[in-house]
């Protein structure tokens, strides 16, 4: 690892401080997988930010678009034997898990035994809302990650952020770009989107501070919005007037089966449909862990902005 100078040390511990944190957090070698993506991307920023050593894990050595003083170390999680290196001195891990869940039983006993803290992206299937109690294949895999880390013997924080804000870019924006209508399904569905740096800053605080073991936080967004108003949101953002076209069923799916796979789609579908009308589930944690209020969904829609007005060049 590249040594700091002194007058560099002591400008990060002056950024550290007045971003909420000691000393201390410098010294400590965080691991983050998913590194590149919505979550964990934003996770290793804040971590930088925070003056942390951040280690990420990829597959490919060569493929990864992360900082220059970001470590970068091969593995594979399907792969628990590639694994050694990248743990090596690491005092914590961010874990965000795609792979099966027989995969898992053999990853997560491998990270337990070289790391002191383990904080997981799981979803809130625990939670009692029908938003979050419809059948998919997902919940069995998060309830056998969820016991995996549990029973790991390692200090363990679990994350249950409800619908990721950002999906409404990955879904809607190329036909904003297209057109002023979103043609989707269950307009009247309420969800309370959560802002991905929200998401980040939570795991932050659970892989550097003391007092989060053994606690599973259900992260939303501050307020219950239909999908028709966070259209509308989008819009008003983007400075354009943008309508919400109600599918019905067989075209919905018909169109959502053009960006995501069938069961990924089945499960959307009948998570939104069992919430049309049913106020969403909200919870302060975000607030609470954070000492800030979770961004709303005007926020979220402001910050990506540019991101609709790139779709929009793209589709020109």
């Amino acid at each position: 690892m590249r040594r700091f100078s002194a007058w560099t040390r002591s400008t990060l511990e002056r950024l550290a401080e007045v971003a909420g944190y000691t000393p201390r957090h410098i010294m400590k070698r965080i691991l983050v997988t998913g590194a590149t993506g919505q979550i964990g991307g934003n996770v290793v920023a804040q971590l930088r930010d925070a003056g942390c050593r951040v280690r990420a894990l990829t597959r490919s050595a060569q493929s990864h678009k992360l900082p220059h003083d970001v470590e970068i170390a091969q593995g594979d999680l399907s792969a628990p034997a590639t694994l050694d290196a990248a743990l090596d001195g690491v005092d914590a891990v961010f874990l965000v898990w795609v792979g099966t869940l027989e995969a898992a039983t053999g990853a997560i006993p491998r990270i337990a035994v070289r790391t002191d803290r383990i904080v997981l992206l799981s979803s809130p299937h625990r939670t009692p809302h029908p938003f979050f109690q419809q059948p998919n294949g997902l919940r069995a895999i998060h309830a056998g990650l969820d016991r995996l880390v549990e029973e790991s013997g390692r200090q363990w924080t679990i994350l249950r952020p409800g619908p990721f804000a950002v999906n409404c870019r990955n879904w809607w924006a190329s036909q904003i770009a297209t057109s002023d209508v979103v043609r989707w399904c269950h307009a009247e569905a309420e969800t309370a989107p959560v802002h991905e740096r929200d998401i980040a800053a939570v795991a932050v605080r659970a892989l550097l501070d003391d007092g989060h073991d053994g606690h599973e936080y259900v992260l939303t967004g501050p307020a219950s919005l239909t999908q028709r108003e966070q259209v509308r949101i989008i819009g008003e953002a983007i400075g354009r007037s943008v309508a919400y076209d109600d599918l019905a069923p067989a075209e919905a799916r018909e169109v959502m089966h053009a960006l995501m796979p069938v069961p990924v789609v089945n499960m959307l579908f009948d998570a939104y449909g069992a919430t049309v009308g049913i106020p969403a589930f909200l919870t302060t944690t975000i607030a609470d862990i954070t000492g800030m209020p979770a961004r709303t969904f005007r926020q979220w829609a402001t910050d990506h902005a540019a991101d609709f007005a790139r779709a929009c060049g793209n589709a020109q």
